[in-house]
């Protein structure tokens, strides 16, 4: 297979790290990068297959400048829900490319254990089961790869585990211990399938790779992004501090911004993503636990 990797964050270079051991590949990125085969857009547009990169916010104004549907196949690898209209990822890119050519990636995975090589497993989800597994069977030895259709549970998982992370990283920084951050994270499971059934995901999604998976591996190591982002909070940093200690996205932010505006629109009950939400708009932490303790 040739593949194109759009994205070069540090997910991005570890995909390339991933499909390059048995395929051709090559990747793009707005900005210029010293990466083996780092070619043009135009050259990575030619690809049959396409890993997306992106970030979850950037993703409607990147495809609406630069995509040309050239027939081809896109994997998504980013996760997040789009916070200025509330739209899961497979609905933007729906609005570009149809369903059938659309996968996303999921379960538990940190970038820099890819790039070491080191054993993984994750789970692509599409409509398309045939695409599904092309994506799964191109992936290298150290990499067990799973399919399923539930394209909706991979997003919700996918997006909802970062919300959680932030939570657990406030847990950890106020140092209220290892029975509060299991209590926050089951409990957290429980709150993402709520949501994930709302819109038709499948309830036995959230206990796969893509979902407690991905959710217990965030949610409890300084390795995650949105773990350290509460773990910033938890210290009483800004998130304009928090994000430039980071050097680079949390997901987390806006899409817990998204579910805040979501929950109230449909009227669903999202206990800790409310709190966080209340937590990045300045509430004190340490009046949050309470209020989700008595809530």
């Amino acid at each position: 297979m040739k593949i194109a990797i759009i994205g070069a964050g540090k997910w991005g270079q570890a995909l390339y790290h991933a499909y390059s051991q048995n395929n051709k590949v090559v990747i793009n990125s707005r900005s210029q990068k010293n990466i083996e085969n780092f070619v043009s857009l135009d050259e990575a547009l030619s690809c049959d297959y396409l890993v997306m990169a992106l970030p979850a916010q950037v993703v409607r104004g990147w495809m609406s400048e630069n995509f040309e549907d050239r027939g081809q196949k896109i994997l998504v690898a980013a996760k997040g829900i789009e916070t200025s209209t509330g739209a899961f990822l497979n609905e933007v890119y729906g609005e570009f490319v149809s369903l059938d050519r659309l996968a996303f990636i999921s379960g538990p995975s940190f970038a820099t254990e890819v790039q070491k090589s080191l054993p993984t497993a994750l789970k692509i989800s599409s409509l398309n089961l045939n695409l599904a597994q092309i994506y799964a069977d191109a992936l290298p030895d150290f990499i067990k790869g799973y399919v399923d259709d539930d394209v909706v549970g991979a997003e919700v998982s996918g997006a909802y585990k970062n919300v959680i992370a932030i939570a657990s990283g406030v847990c950890d920084g106020l140092e209220l211990g290892n029975n509060a951050r299991a209590a926050l994270i089951s409990r957290g499971l429980v709150e993402m399938t709520r949501f994930g059934e709302y819109f038709g995901a499948r309830r036995d999604t959230f206990l796969s790779l893509g979902g407690a998976g991905d959710l217990f591996l965030t949610a409890s190591s300084q390795l995650s992004r949105n773990y350290r982002v509460g773990l910033g909070l938890a210290h009483g940093k800004s998130i304009d501090e928090i994000l430039e200690e980071l050097g680079e996205v949390a997901e987390g932010i806006p899409t817990t911004k998204a579910l805040y505006r979501i929950a109230h629109k449909e009227d669903i009950y999202l206990p800790i993503a409310d709190e966080v939400y209340k937590m990045l708009e300045g509430k004190d932490p340490l009046v949050c636990v309470k209020d989700l303790l008595s809530s």
